[in-house]
Formats: C-alpha cells, structure tokens, sequence
C-alpha cells in the first residue's frame, strides 16, 4: 500500500493549497534548496525509513521533502495538534510522504498518530518536544534498538531527553539541534519573537502599544518576545527564577518583579518557561479584568488551565480566543488554549529564520545516519562544523561576504607565547 492508503489524514482534496504554501516556502529557504540538490545527487538517505514529528506546517512539510530528495521514505505525524495545517499534510501525502495528523485532533487521536508513525519502522528520528521519543521509550522498547538516532528540536524535548540520558534509559543518540548557536540566536530569539506578537494580534486584532506585558522566563525565546514588545510600543516587566538572567533583563532595560506583582498590571503575559503551571493559581487570582494569556513554550502546562477554569463561565468569544468569567466578575482570556500561540493561532517563525534551523536539522540527520551507529546512546551538541557551515551558508544566499583570518593572525591566536 502506498502513502495514500495507509496516511491518516482530513482531506487529500486539500492539497492544492497546501501545494501553494509549500512552494512559496520553499522560494524563500535557499539553504535547503541548495541542500536539496545535494541530497538529490549524493542520497544519503537511500534505503532508510525517516520519521519526522515536527509542527506540521509549510515550512517543515519542505523539510520533509529534502529528506525525502536524499533517499529516504519518510513518514511524518505533529508535534502539536492544533498547528497541523490540513491541507500542507495532504500535500505531503500527494508527493509519496506518508501522514498521520489532523487539526484538532484530541489527545486519543494524537498518540495513535504517533504510534502509526512509529508502525513504519523508522531507522532515524526528528523530535519537536520530545513525545515520539518519549514513546518509543514507554511503549515500544522493541523497537529502540532499530533507531540509529536522531534530532530534537525544542529546549523542552532536549530537558526530556537528557533526563532519559541521567537516568541511563536513552537507547540511541540524540543530537541537540536546538543548541546550536544558528538555532537558538536566531530561530528562538528572532523567530519566536515575531511569530509571537503575530499569533496574540491577528487573534485578538489588539493594539500592543502602551499596554504592559509580561514575559514569563528570559530565555532566549524570552529575550525575543520581550525585544519585540518593546519595539512594539509595550511597558515589558520580565518574571525570572533565574537571578543570572533577571540582571540581564534589568540590563536590558526591562523591569523585573515577583510574578503575582506583574500579574496585577499585566494587559498581556506571554509565557516562555518550558515548565508546568509557570503562571499558576496565585497569579491567575491577581490578575485584573481583561488581561489577555497565552503560552508561547511548548507544551500547554504553562498555564495552570485546571486553575484558570474553576469557577469560571467559559464561552469561545473569537476564534482561539476563550472567555473565562470568573465568580468575582473578572474576565480572563486565553488564547489557543493554551499552547503554542504562535503556531495554533499563527504560522510559526518566519520562513528565513526557519531555513537555518531546518538545514542544521537536515545535516545533522545526516551526520547520524552516517555516524550515529558507533556513538554512545547519549546527547550530542551540534557539530561544530554544521554550525559554521549553516551560518557560512546563509551569508552566502544573502549575498554577504566578510574577512578571514590571516595564516599569522591564526598562528598568534594559536599560541601561548604571545610573542610578535
């Protein structure tokens, strides 16, 4: 049976439109075009079944279809139900990919698509978060030994993978693409930045200009939100646990306070922790009438939502908007329930940013399957030659140049000596 039969999607009457955004996609992702060709003349991945749990939208779909130009038969299912775009998977579906995934699939649903993922038998993985691993660990331990390795996306899944690593439980190799320096200094401070502020205004279509806003964690996605807040007119007050991060923010030139204290301000908070009930009961209860809430780290822990509700009329007043009216008169907002506001209520990180992040991701799944059969089970760094040939890479496609060392700046930069 063929990709047709054994996907598990909505519609593949779709795929016309989701042609439409993968093209305009990949018009603006020359780095995994250039990989791409390449891919195409050396496959790689020839022979090797890939399965890819990524947010299923245009710009991962083009990823999948470079791994796809190296060989490989890949199969793909959602890190995130509600940022699955139907119509993009059933493209993917048209080209020979293999699908699992819908939008606004429940909790039931969204486990068994990853378990038909996982029912392809693939040799190679990439992570967003960390749940496809996560599965093969708990549910299919006959399978670990098939994994050569893989590739995490997310702070959120590498926190989980390297739990599995202390714990002496993780089975295979894992590369940590989101440590990479062309990841995180661009993808979760730029991209998450203004992917962000696009998902809470076309939801809401609220000015951000003069309201306070308060960022929840000062991580490099932190760092992003909080930049663009500001550019976009806002008063941004930073809640750290972190004191090293919280000098930073204040250095920054953002207000940092107790979170319960930012909560009585708050017209907007944003969290980007990564961790369960970052804004919980306390602050929920601090809150005034009208505050806006929405999450923007991985899973939809970060607000307490069980809190939230109690008590509470709750109606849908637009779409991923819902109203909580509270026993005091108070009206709260969340948006998109909770989870990844800039991809359930947006389109991701902008195309350019994602592009860098995606050729790490395609890379370094290569230098696993290449390499991944002699490592340790254990987390890997991203190799430091990928990360200097993606931003090299991206220089080039933006048509800059810079200088080089000399042969006797290297030699001195070299040396203990330190001598003319």
């Amino acid at each position: 049976m063929g990709s047709r039969e054994e996907s598990q999607i909505r519609d593949l009457g779709l795929a016309p439109e989701g042609h439409r955004k993968i093209e305009w996609a990949a018009r603006h992702m020359p780095l995994l075009g250039t990989l791409k060709a390449q891919f195409e003349r050396q496959r790689p991945f020839e022979g090797l079944r890939i399965g890819i749990c990524l947010h299923l939208e245009a710009k991962t779909a083009y990823l999948a279809k470079v791994v796809q130009a190296g060989g490989a038969e890949v199969a793909v299912a959602a890190s995130n139900p509600l940022s699955t775009q139907d119509d993009v998977v059933a493209a993917l579906v048209e080209d020979g990919i293999y699908a699992y995934a819908r939008c606004g699939a429940d909790e039931a649903e969204y486990r068994s698509h990853l378990r038909a993922l996982l029912d392809r038998r693939p040799d190679a993985i990439i992570d967003d978060g960390g749940d496809l691993v996560s599965t093969l660990h708990r549910e299919r331990p006959e399978q670990l030994r098939e994994i050569i390795g893989g590739c995490e996306e997310t702070t959120t899944g590498i926190l989980r993978l390297r739990a599995l690593e202390r714990e002496g439980a993780l089975a295979f190799p894992m590369i940590a693409v989101n440590d990479a320096y062309c990841k995180y200094l661009f993808d979760n401070r730029y991209g998450t930045g203004q992917s962000v502020w696009d998902g809470i205004m076309r939801t809401t279509n609220l000015v951000v200009a003069g309201k306070t806003v308060v960022v929840v964690g000062y991580g490099w996605c932190g760092k992003g939100v909080a930049m663009r807040a500001r550019g976009l007119g806002a008063r941004v007050v930073v809640c750290e646990v972190d004191p090293i991060k919280a000098i930073e923010a204040i250095m920054d030139g953002f207000s940092v306070m107790p979170l319960v204290e930012a909560a009585r301000q708050a017209d907007i908070v944003v969290t980007v922790t990564g961790n369960r009930h970052a804004v919980g009961r306390e602050a929920i209860e601090a809150m005034k009438d009208g505050a806006l809430l929405c999450n923007a780290g991985h899973f939809d822990v970060e607000i307490d939502k069980k809190a939230l509700a109690e008590g509470a009329e709750v109606r849908e007043v637009r779409r991923h908007v819902s109203e909580y009216r509270r026993p005091d008169g108070r009206r709260l907002y969340l948006l998109a329930e909770g989870r990844l506001v800039n991809l359930a209520a947006g389109d991701g990180h902008p195309v350019e940013v994602m592009d860098m992040t995606f050729a790490l991701q395609a890379l370094c799944l290569r230098r696993v399957v290449e390499e991944g059969r002699r490592w340790d089970p254990k987390v890997y760094p991203v190799p430091a030659d990928i990360d200097r040939y993606v931003a090299e890479l991206r220089l080039e496609t933006m048509g800059v140049r810079i200088d080089r060392l000399t042969e006797e700046q290297r030699r001195y930069l070299d040396s203990w000596t330190l001598q003319d």
